[in-house]
């Protein structure tokens, strides 16, 4: 199995899952319903969709079978893209998808196969013992296969086959089976099937099959619908496998969840048996599907008639119900993404039901009143909506004191709602209060650590005790888990202990600064770098590399050459870094930064280059070389580095650099100490002149050691500097030896002759020196461009050498052999001859031969060197040559000797043939024995010595190679009598051709001894033919009939009986005799060998005698041979007398003969004559022509005859049977033979009743017709022969056998013409179930204006099975309604708009202006905005309150809801702010500062929806109402709006009611001038219009002590002593109590100011005893701190080193805050209260101390 893919992510689901959105109610649903697409419109039938042919296993893919016809198609909808639907066509029963991969099983009776489709192969394939029932995926790796008597599983891995799990009940048997489930771990399966109750009653019951694999048992339950969950329980780690069923029985619907496998919960879970609350008009209804989100912890349980039940796993309480399909839901699957159902009805609807995560805990919380249920939701999802809840019972158990239940609260809180600063404060102010008991926040941080991990906040309150232990191992083991979440701080804590863990933290919490330092630190310098980049930090690197290299120089030099070395440049200043390294002589680093850094080569870096190169110039020479080597730098300074480079001794890299002539002359007298392959290629970049120059230098200078390399780079730029100019300069130095060498060097590749000249005196010379001529004799023997007659003259007279092989090479070599002879043969260097001819040049021994022979040098010298040569010799050019001098007698031994030797070459023998011819030493014989001289050759050699010795020569030539030449010596010589039988014996046509042509003079003589002689005297049957042949093609008829006349006539002939020379005569007579060259003698000659000849080939002759006209010849020999057929054939087809032929074959009476005649006569067209001589011939084989032809000449009773014989006759195929009795079938109806038709029709045939019928009804024979169709059952054309013969009810039955959608319509259309409603409409309800049918149904009445029949019948048809195109009809009713009877469309609407196609029925609407259905139609197809907008523009037919504002609620365009508020404002002002408020409830849905820019000057209209959203605060809802409130001088509503909302301007609104009259807005100025803290305006407002009291709060609010002392003494100022006391006690806090002394004094109202004063006595009384009380009590804490302090000293260290439990599992009174001390031990007493004056109860604040003013019974100092 490969690979299988895996489900998209999440975000993919959720895209394709955005369908549009079906609503519920008006309520918020908790779950969610979209249509994900409709199957019919990706073009698949709806009559498809069926629990048979449609299977979903998950939410990638969707299978369906689809068959028309006999043709059978897969449709495979990719749910993610139903776009790439893929059809392919199947011959399978049932196909289904992977649930993951794209992998097919399909199912054809008990054979399986598996194939996937991304690799086109196929899997795997077995053969099931019995049929398949059902089947399914239980995951994307087993297939479970369940049969009529057990339930199997095919896994996908290896060649596995299915294994049989368990037996299937035997109560099970009579149970359609509908599903099957195994859990995760294939631990428990169940088998589900359902059935009609036995009782009578007509429901659905279920049985369902519960298997344990563990062990082996099943258990039969009463179910429809089960799933398996796995469930995680509270407390546990593992989860638990639950299994959970449904059961309609005659008692109610129950939901029933066990636990099957236990987790590891502490508590078990408990068993549910809920009951299902099923509507009213629901009673029949059962369940039908199961699936169980384990996301959510929530059951969906679909029933038969479409509705959707949801339960929490846990407690089994119902959560919502709700109908989400009209039609049934046949196959459900889990989305694995959302945690949701998808679903298919049988429209083709794909549904999706998911939980809307945003409302079920709201729903849970107010629509069922169950708070713990909505908390358990919350916290399984993680979903909004129960964070008050959390909050509430998290405070609720601190309060009881349930520290435990508090903290797992806390730490198990949904989307960590609880885990905030606040919580931990709590705890800490829990653990202050209870310093001897357990740290809540350790066990509130162990509830999170059991199954998550810390946040910031938590990892560092964590981390301070747990490094106050010194047990940063634990941090190491968190961290490594993944249980902290780092930040800095939690760095900075770590570091102080551990360097390493706080880098990693510090790292993961992305504060580079901390990682680089903490890289420094412990010289990570490598790391340094590849972090910033990763992070994309950029520090300053210069400070960094100057701290390092102190540190570590070799890391700053790693960083530095890293940090120049980026993509985008170079992050540090190159020059300043190299300095710093050299400022603290670090050459070698330097070296290495600066080449590193420099590796870029730009021009811009020159001086840096030159600055590398300078400093290991002058200190390290070899580094230097090995920069340049690398020529990795090209931009520095190049005249100084050459200089440097001179001066350290680097010859090689000087003359690189210097450009100067003088200069390079002056360093290349050092080439011996530079390497000769730079030599090599320097000179190649100088100029030729400068070149030259220099190597003149180099010989001038130390020719010893340098001619090797002047040699070398003469030879590598000899092409440049000229050969003739490096000879020049060797020569002018005298240096043959480097002549020698270089020119060595290169005259392998020249073909210049100088080169080659001048090396060969080079090697002659050298050669002369060092007694070694090696070279010399190679380079003449192999060079081919030498001067050959110029070194020829110089070895000859300048060489002188003793050995004359270069010499003998050159003669060789270039053809001057004689004169080398001669040169030998004068020198006496006759042994060198002997060589030359044996060993070096066999083949130019006839040279050498010849030159001897002018030489006159002696025969038997010159004999014995060719003897010696033996075969090596050329034998053509020798016997030539002696030939030539007329010397050839002297080499018969020779030749003899080759002859001996078995010697074939055609010279030698030729030779041999002509000294024998000469000396006549028997000739004759060596010419008829020897076959390999030269027959042309020596036969023209003979010509002229004997004619007839040269005619045996020519005529023994071996195939035919000197025929011409044996004709031509014959003619030339009259020597006919041997030509013709040399002619006849040679049996050549090409040479027949040759002498009998008509310019050959010798032909008559040549003839005349052929029949004379030769041709009678031969014996040879096939030279004799050939002759014949030879004459044919000569074109000698007459001399060839008298020849054959001889030959054959003759009696004695041994040729009289030879059938082709009898063949060969009378072929000839006929082609004289066609053409017409006969003499008249001879005439009837043809017809008289005819008769006198019996043994030629008559069938040939005859076939010949056809072909040449000669038909009455032809006629006698087919009557002479007996082939009564092909005479008849002559007389038929070339006498052409029909008369006679029919004579001749009553005469013969033979079928043949007969049948012969009758193909003629039919070829005549006699049609009646020719039937008759097939009958007599008993021949029907041209039955089809037959057939045609009397079908075409109307002649059916004579066809009748033939038929019938014919049918009588066997033709081995059932084709041929067929076509006969097609013919009788026509025949019989043609003539009217109504009862022979039946007759025939009735027995046994096998004619083509259906062809025969249709072409009687194309004649318009449509009574034969019906009689036809009836009688092979073809209802529809029946129906058509029916209608035509106006049957009509016939017609219809016939239809409805047919059942065919043509034969349907063309028997409505004849029904609705001839106005047989009834029928036509029984013809309409079975053509209106197919979709693309019906609009083609309703023109046809509608053309005819019969709409009300048109209704009838689509009325009628709602109450028939309407097969897949119920949508259509309901549309198409629609649609008419709309047209002619709108009194029924509402009503229509209403009950039917889920089943039709609503788009159509609004375009309809539309064009016939029907606004209510067009309104309502909108509302139902989800278009709120044109619903709204056609309410609007056409009120009067379509407006109506309620309705319009669930429309607008709707609405997707925003504009449509502003639109609306101007139309209510035109037509129904009174109604607005209903609509307004009831919009205003959706959030988000209006812009509420746009309506009131829209209502600007109309804004009272809206004030009650202004006052309805004014919660939002938004400025200009507040500034309307503000401004309503100010008109109608509503000031009491206005101060809470002011007071309540902030969002407006508000100094604006209390300039503007500064100003008003009435006193109680300008009240509500000085309250905005007081929340603005403008408290000087306010207090100024307040005291203008003597409001007291408000100047005095807005005194005490200001907290100003200036503000209210200027109050104060303007109380004094206006006498307003009450008020003066009245300010003291409200702004107490603020006073001053020497203000308060003074001006009471002064002005004599101590009375009024002695509250004050006894109050602040009595609060600095109180502040006095409780600091002594608490010095006390403070001492004495620390007294017991210090000791428990004392004691811990002694155990905590101890159990700490020891491996004593943390702080978080510490018992109580060990936690670490415990151990560190308690809080503040601070308990601030209550406030004291001040008495007297009469004010009791009121309370005075604390002052502070207040200095003494002097007065008797006043303490000055407390």
């Amino acid at each position: 199995l490969s690979p299988l893919r895996r489900c998209p992510p999440p975000e993919e689901v959720s895209r394709y899952l955005q369908g549009p959105q079906l609503e519920w109610s008006a309520m918020a649903a908790p779950i969610k319903l979209n249509e994900v697409l409709k199957i019919p419109a990706l073009g698949i039938r709806a009559d498809a969709i069926s629990f048979a042919n449609c299977t979903m296993e998950s939410e990638k893919f969707i299978t369906v079978r689809e068959q028309a016809g006999e043709q059978v198609m897969i449709h495979i909808v990719d749910l993610f893209n139903p776009a790439r639907t893929e059809k392919r066509p199947i011959t399978a029963d049932a196909a289904l998808m992977n649930p993951v991969a794209k992998i097919l099983a399909l199912r054809s009776g008990q054979a399986l196969q598996i194939f996937n489709i991304e690799l086109k192969s196929k899997m795997k394939a077995h053969n099931m013992p019995e049929p398949v029932v059902y089947w399914k995926w239980i995951n994307e790796r087993t297939m479970a296969l369940v049969t009529a008597n057990a339930v199997f599983h095919w896994s996908m891995d290896g060649t596995s086959e299915p294994v049989k799990v368990f037996d299937r009940l035997p109560q099970m048997s009579t149970y359609q089976i509908i599903n099957y489930r195994a859990d995760a771990a294939e631990k428990w399966m169940v088998l589900t099937g359902i059935a009609q109750a036995q009782d009578g009653s007509g429901r659905i019951v279920g049985n369902m099959q519960l298997y344990s694999a563990e062990k082996q048992q099943s258990q039969s339950i009463e179910g429809h619908a089960a799933a398996f969950s796995q469930f995680l329980c509270q407390g546990a780690t593992e989860p638990s496998t639950l299994f959970a069923f449904a059961n309609k029985s005659a008692t109610g619907t129950k939901l029933h969840i066990i636990e099957v496998v236990k987790g590891n919960s502490a508590m078990p879970f408990q068993k549910r048996a809920v009951d299902i609350t099923v509507p009213a008009d629901a009673a029949n209804d059962f369940p039908v599907a199961m699936q169980v989100s384990d996301k959510y912890g929530l059951v969906f349980l679909v029933s038969k008639f479409g509705y959707i039940y949801v339960f929490d796993v846990e407690t089994g309480t119902q959560v919502f119900m709700n109908r989400i399909s009209a039609e049934t839901i046949f196959t459900t699957c889990v989305n694995s993404a959302s945690g949701g159902l998808l679903g298919i009805n049988r429209l083709g609807q794909v549904l999706h039901v998911q939980v809307d995560d945003q409302n079920i805990v709201k729903f849970i919380q107010g629509n069922l009143q169950n708070l713990d249920l909505a908390m358990k939701v919350a916290a399984r999802g993680k979903l909004p909506g129960a964070e008050q809840l959390y909050a509430a019972n998290f405070d609720q158990l601190l309060r009881s004191g349930d520290i435990q239940g508090a903290a797992e609260m806390a730490a198990k809180s949904p989307n960590g709602v609880l885990r905030t600063p606040n919580t931990i404060n709590k705890f800490k102010t829990v653990a202050s209060q209870n310093p001897g008991g357990q740290n809540p926040l350790l066990i509130y941080f162990s509830k999170i650590l059991e199954d998550s991990s810390l946040n910031a906040v938590e990892s560092v309150e964590l981390a301070r005790p747990v490094i106050g232990q010194g047990k940063q191992q634990l941090l190491q083991k968190w961290f490594d888990e993944g249980k902290l979440e780092c930040s800095e701080d939690l760095g900075d804590l770590i570091k102080q202990v551990d360097g390493t863990l706080a880098l990693k933290v510090y790292n993961k919490a992305n504060c580079p600064g901390k990682v680089i330092a903490c890289f420094v630190e412990t010289q990570q310098y490598d790391k340094i770098l590849a972090y910033a980049q990763r992070v994309g930090y950029q520090p300053e690197w210069t400070g960094i590399l100057a701290n390092m290299v102190v540190l570590n120089p070799e890391g700053a030099v790693r960083l530095a050459q890293m940090l120049v070395n980026q993509e985008g440049g170079s992050k540090i200043d190159i020059a300043a870094v190299a300095e710093l390294f050299l400022s603290r002589n670090m050459l070698q680093p330097t070296t290495s930064f600066l080449l590193d850094a420099l590796k870029g080569n730009k021009p811009e870096e020159a001086a840096l280059q030159t600055k590398l190169l300078e400093i290991n110039l002058r200190a390290a020479p070899q580094v230097a070389e090995a920069i340049l080597s690398n020529g990795m730098l090209t931009h520095y300074d190049r005249a100084t580095v050459g200089q440097l480079c001179e001066r350290a001794g680097l010859f090689q890299r000087a003359l690189e650099h210097f450009t100067e002539l003088k200069d390079l002359k002056r360093v290349i007298v050092y080439a011996s100490q530079m390497q000769a392959e730079f030599l090599l290629e320097w000179f190649g970049t100088l100029d030729t002149t400068w070149a030259v120059d220099l190597l003149k230098e180099m010989l001038a200078k130390d020719m010893r050691s340098n001619l090797q390399i002047c040699v070398q780079v003469a030879t590598k730029y000899s092409e440049f500097m000229t050969p003739a100019t490096l000879i020049g300069i060797f020569e002018e130095f005298k240096s043959m030896e480097g002549l020698y060498y270089y020119l060595g060097a290169i005259v392998n590749f020249s073909q210049d002759e100088t080169v080659h000249y001048k090396y060969i005196v080079a090697c002659a010379k050298v050669g002369l020196m060092k007694n070694d001529f090696k070279e010399l004799e190679r380079i003449t023997r192999e060079s081919q461009y030498y001067p050959a007659v110029k070194v020829k003259d110089f070895l000859k007279s300048e060489a002188k050498l003793a050995d004359p092989r270069p010499l003998i090479n050159v003669c060789d070599k270039h053809d001057m052999v004689e004169e080398l002879t001669q040169y030998l043969y004068g020198k006496s260097m006759m042994k060198y001859i002997e060589v030359y001819v044996q060993k070096v040049n066999p083949f130019k021994t006839p040279q050498v031969v010849g030159a001897l022979i002018d030489a006159g040098c002696p025969e038997d010298q010159i004999r014995s060197l060719v003897m010696s040569v033996r075969n090596q010799c050329p034998v053509e050019p020798l016997i030539a040559a002696c030939q030539k001098r007329n010397r050839l007698r002297f080499l018969l031994p020779w030749l003899e000797a080759r002859f001996d030797e078995g010697e074939q070459d055609p010279a030698l023998h030729n030779a041999l043939a002509m000294i024998y011819i000469d000396t006549n030493q028997n000739p004759e014989k060596f010419l008829a024995s020897n076959s390999y001289y030269d027959h042309k050759v020596v036969g023209a050699y003979c010509a002229k010595r004997d004619p007839h010795l040269a005619f045996v020569v020519y005529s023994s030539a071996p195939g035919g190679l000197c025929d011409d030449e044996a004709i031509a010596v014959t003619n030339d010589n009259a020597l006919y009598k041997a030509q013709a039988k040399f002619l006849v014996e040679r049996q050549d046509l090409d040479l027949w051709a040759k002498v009998l042509t008509d310019e050959n003079k010798h032909k008559r003589a040549l003839v005349d001894q052929v029949v004379s002689t030769a041709l009678p005297s031969c014996r040879n049957s096939e030279a004799v033919a050939c002759t014949v042949k030879a004459f044919m093609t000569a074109n000698l008829p007459n001399e060839l009939i008298e020849l054959l006349e001889k030959i054959v006539l003759r009696p004695d002939s041994e040729f009289a009986a030879n059938k082709n020379l009898q063949n060969l005569l009378i072929l000839t007579a006929v082609q004289v005799a066609g053409a017409g060259d006969l003499p008249e003698e001879h005439k009837g000659r043809v017809m008289e060998y005819i008769n006198r000849l019996d043994k030629f080939d008559g069938a040939d002759i005859a076939s010949i005698c056809v072909s040449e006209g000669l038909y009455e010849e032809a006629f006698v020999i087919y009557k002479k041979f007996d082939d009564k057929k092909a005479a008849i054939g002559v007389l038929l087809e070339n006498i052409r007398d029909l008369e006679r032929a029919k004579d001749f074959a009553t005469a013969c009476n033979l079928d043949e003969t007969w049948s012969t005649l009758a193909n003629a006569q039919l070829n005549a067209g006699q049609v009646a004559d020719a039937i008759d001589s097939y009958v007599k011939a008993k021949d029907p084989s041209e039955y089809i022509r037959v057939i045609e032809a009397a079908q075409n000449a109307d002649q059916y009773h004579p066809l009748i005859t033939f038929l019938q014989m014919a049918r009588k006759k066997d033709f081995g195929t059932q084709e041929a049977r067929s076509v006969i009795d097609t013919a009788m079938l026509m025949s019989y109806a043609r003539t009217n033979m109504m009862s022979e038709l039946e007759e025939f029709v009735s027995s046994p045939n096998i004619a083509n009743v259906e062809e025969v019928g249709e072409r009687c009804a194309e004649m318009g024979m449509f009574e034969a017709a019906r009689m036809l169709f009836s009688s092979i059952s073809k209802h529809d054309k029946l129906a058509s022969c029916l209608v035509r013969l106006q049957k009509y009810a016939d017609a219809v039955e016939a239809a409805r056998k047919a059942n065919f959608t043509r034969t349907w319509k063309e028997v409505l259309v004849a029904c609705v013409d001839a106005e047989e409603f009834r029928l036509a409409q029984m013809c309409g309800l079975n053509l209106m179930i197919i979709p693309d049918e019906i609009e083609e149904l309703m023109k046809v009445y509608e053309r005819r204006g019969h709409f009300e029949q048109l209704i009838a019948m689509l009325e009628t048809g709602l109450g028939t099975d309407m097969g897949g195109n119920s949508s259509g009809i309901f549309t198409e009713l629609a649609i008419l309604y709309v047209k002619y009877k709108e009194s029924k469309l509402m009503d229509h609407l209403k009950q039917f708009f889920s089943r039709m196609n609503i788009p159509r029925v609004i375009r309809e609407c539309e064009r016939y202006e029907n606004w209510q259905a067009l309104c309502f139609l909108y509302v139902q197809n989800d278009e709120a905005d044109n619903a709204a907008l056609t309410m609007m523009n056409h009120a009067a037919d379509a407006w109506e309150h309620t309705e319009f504002k669930s429309v607008l609620v709707r609405c997707a365009n925003p504009e449509n809801l502003y639109k609306a508020v101007q139309f209510y404002v035109e037509e129904h002002p009174l109604e607005l702010n209903d609509l307004l408020i009831s919009m205003s409830k959706k959030e988000g849905m209006l812009d509420h500062s746009r309506v009131v820019v829209l209502m600007k000057r109309k804004l009272p209209l809206i004030k009650e929806y202004l006052e309805h959203v004014q919660h939002h605060d938004m400025k200009s809802v507040n500034e309307a109402l503000n401004t309503i409130y100010i008109e109608e001088e509503d000031y009491e509503k206005l101060n809470a709006s002011v007071s309540t909302y902030t969002n407006y301007d508000q100094l604006e609104l209390a300039g503007q009611l500064q100003k008003h009259p009435l006193l109680e807005m300008r009240r509500v100025a000085g309250t905005l001038y007081t929340k603005n803290k403008r408290y000087g305006q306010a207090l100024d407002l307040a005291k203008k219009d003597k409001l007291y009291k408000d100047a005095m709060h807005v005194a005490a609010t200001s907290q100003d002590p200036e503000l209210v002392e200027q109050l104060l003494r303007f109380f004094v100022e206006v006498e307003a002593k009450e008020c003066f006391a009245a300010c003291l006690f409200t702004c107490f806090e603020l006073v001053r109590p020497d203000v308060v002394m003074e001006l009471a004094w002064r002005n004599n109202i101590m009375d009024y100011a002695m509250p004050y004063v006894i109050q602040v006595t009595k609060n600095y009384t109180t502040k006095v005893d409780q600091l002594v009380t608490e010095s006390e009590k403070k001492k004495e804490e620390d007294k017991k701190h210090q000791e428990a302090m004392d004691q811990q000293a002694g155990m905590g260290v101890d159990m700490s080193m020891q491996g004593g439990p943390l702080m978080l599992t510490m018992g109580p009174g060990m936690d670490a805050y415990s151990q560190m001390g308690g809080g503040m031990g601070m308990n601030m007493g209550g406030m004291a209260t001040m008495g007297g004056m009469g004010m009791p109860g009121m309370s005075v604040p604390n002052m502070g101390g207040m200095p003494g003013m002097g007065m008797p019974g006043m303490a000055t100092h407390f």
